[in-house]
């Protein structure tokens, strides 16, 4: 009987050694991913946002914020030459004049930038206006096969054109 005690009280030491050496190496392991979580988000913290953002992010900067009206433009078009040429800019839609209009808040470091993000902008939608329709080009050229006669040539005179 004793000795049957003293098995059962090693059993439960050693389970119980077991269960709190997993606990500590989870509590340590959660530890380290809370740690590098903080981490990463003091580092957000100050940074500042840049590329596309809200107005508010834009304003908060305290720099000086432009806004163009780009209504008849493309949108996705200026958002790949801002983010190429470093300006930050917020676009937000008015919706109190129909058709509703599209204003873009925008910033860059130094006007340089702005002024080569636009110039780059504005001459791809120029080459866009030069460039001829394909609709057109492929609609002149059905036309073009639809004048051309055709030969009709019927199996009598394929047969005396044999012999």
């Amino acid at each position: 009987m004793q000795e049957e005690v003293e098995n059962r009280t090693v059993n439960l030491t050693i389970s119980t050694t077991k269960l709190t050496a997993r606990g500590i190496l989870r509590l340590a392991l959660k530890g380290l991913a809370y740690i590098k979580r903080k981490s990463r988000e003091s580092a957000l913290k100050h940074e500042k946002p840049t590329g596309k953002q809200t107005i508010q992010e834009l304003i908060g900067q305290n720099q000086g914020v432009t806004n163009i009206d780009i209504s008849k433009t493309d949108l996705k078009g200026f958002e790949k030459h801002a983010r190429k040429y470093g300006v930050d800019y917020a676009i937000t839609k008015d919706k109190s004049v129909l058709p509703p209009k599209y204003l873009v808040f925008f910033k860059a470091r130094d006007t340089d930038a702005m002024t080569a993000a636009f110039n780059a902008y504005s001459a791809e939608i120029l080459t866009k206006n030069k460039r001829p329709s394909v609709l057109k080009t492929l609609h002149k050229l059905v036309d073009a096969v639809r004048d051309i006669p055709a030969k009709v040539v019927t199996r009598d005179k394929q047969r005396e054109q044999s012999r």
